[in-house]
């Protein structure tokens, strides 16, 4: 009885798909004498469509009769079609299908309303997984479209949002996500926030205690006032009087970090005195997001944990002429202990091993002289004379409608936005260009270009870059 509700559900597509085979019937009926090779062919042809119809049908019966299942549309099936292109917006729910895996894309989060909720569908099983999903979750929309990339990750694009909020990507199998998974145990995807143009790759900057660094990168920050910035870093400690949240340190509770930092969202972290010290991706993000260069002043160690997270950064060791003469300039320090310069003394001497032999480190600048070696660290990072200021150009902003249609070429996803009211051929065009997306989950994906194409050629312009 469901399956006959279920197809009576669908009679808009059922019945004209039957009414339209019966007149097929009766025009063989009254042809049958006079036949032609090419009306065959044609009858041939329009009853596969039939057969097609009819399976999505039936497919879609067997995936809604399971349980918690989507009200999916005929063309959200992807089982029949390649990467899940050419795919029309149709409101909440999209599905990819990905190996033995539907992912299901759409709808309220298990966890919030307020953001889209991923369910996989496993064929063989015919199981429904709510994974953990990780990184920040797009809200709610109205309606979106989704297009598979690679194997690893999906993009989804927001209908009914501006250019810079519209584009996510869900990261269903890269690098990350396998490393997630066998941290939980269970399926994982994660978000990450797609964003127009790009940015200067962060700076990584090491070195023992007393060779200087924390000069050098005072006379970067004073000389170039507007191009860089410090990440905030996290701490569990208590503040000290006068700090401030978010500007000293981002004060958190252990339990809340700990869990950040299982989560992955953290690049770097070390407990100090008990106490849990840290750079989170987003701290860096932030500083990018502010049109800046972010300059992260880390140990040895910290280093090698951003190595090995998806962020791409310069990394600089700054060593001195010899030990000696690092032991010479702590103490003229005169601020600390015999025990203390000892310590430091000890760390140091690890730290140059690790930072001289490990090849960690894309440069190391040896600070005989700190005149010379900050006019080496300024041609390392390409600041010649007479920069001062970072230019930064920021994306035009555009609107993309619910109902719109998107393609997948090699790296280029062209978004159809003529669809409905929307009739203005010039604002109806747009290629998306992922030919050099950087980063990831789990902070954002930069890299994107955006070019609106020229309606009476259908070529895409290079004046017409919009980010």
């Amino acid at each position: 009885m469901y399956l006959l509700y279920f197809f009576c559900s669908r009679q808009h597509d059922l019945c004209f798909s039957l009414v339209y085979f019966g007149f097929l019937v009766i025009h063989w009926d009254l042809r049958i004498i006079c036949i032609s090779a090419s009306s065959l062919i044609w009858l041939l042809h329009d009853l596969l469509l039939l057969v097609i119809r009819l399976n999505l049908l039936y497919k879609e019966y067997l995936i809604t009769s399971m349980g918690e299942a989507p009200a999916f549309f005929a063309d959200s099936l992807l089982g029949d079609f390649p990467n899940g292109v050419d795919l029309k917006s149709k409101g909440h729910k999209t599905a990819i299908s990905i190996g033995s895996k539907i992912y299901v894309i759409g709808g309220a989060d298990h966890d919030s309303t307020a953001v889209i909720g991923v369910q996989i569908f496993e064929k063989s099983s015919g199981e429904w997984i709510n994974p953990t999903v990780l990184g920040t979750k797009p809200k709610v929309s109205n309606g979106h479209s989704a297009v598979l990339l690679n194997g690893d990750r999906i993009l989804v694009i927001k209908g009914n949002s501006k250019s810079d909020e519209c584009f996510w990507f869900l990261e269903v199998g890269t690098p990350f996500i396998r490393e997630q998974e066998k941290t939980y145990g269970n399926e994982v995807v994660a978000w990450s926030k797609g964003v127009l143009g790009n940015v200067e790759k962060p700076i990584v900057i090491s070195g023992p205690s007393g060779v200087g660094k924390g000069t050098l990168i005072s006379e970067l920050m004073k000389e170039f006032p507007s191009m860089f910035g410090f990440s905030v870093s996290h701490t569990t400690r208590a503040p000290r009087e006068k700090e401030q949240n978010g500007f000293h340190y981002h004060f958190s509770d252990s339990s809340v970090m700990e869990r950040e930092i299982k989560d992955g969202k953290f690049l770097e972290f070390a407990s100090v005195h008990g106490n849990l010290y840290g750079t989170s991706v987003e701290a860096v993000e932030v500083v990018a997001d502010a049109g800046k260069r972010c300059i992260l002043d880390i140990d040895v160690q910290g280093a090698r944990s951003v190595r090995a997270s998806s962020l791409e950064a310069i990394f600089i060791f700054i060593s001195p002429p010899s030990f000696e003469e690092l032991e010479k300039r702590l103490r003229a320090r005169a601020t600390e202990t015999e025990e203390q310069i000892q310590k430091r003394l000890r760390n140091a001497r690890a730290e140059l091993e690790q930072g001289k032999s490990s090849g960690l480190f894309d440069h190391i600048l040896v600070n005989d002289d700190l005149e010379s070696c900050y006019e080496n660290l300024k041609n390392i990072l390409g600041l010649t004379e007479g920069v001062k200021t970072a230019h930064k150009t920021y994306p035009e902003l555009v609107d993309l409608p619910v109902e719109h249609l998107v393609s997948k070429i090699d790296q280029k996803i062209l978004i159809n936005c003529g669809a409905g009211e929307y009739e203005k051929a010039s604002d109806s065009m747009y290629v998306l260009d992922l030919s050099l997306v950087k980063g990831g989950a789990p902070g954002r994906t930069r890299g994107l270009n955006l070019f609106v194409t020229n309606p009476s050629t259908d070529r895409v312009n290079d004046e017409n870059q919009l980010s």
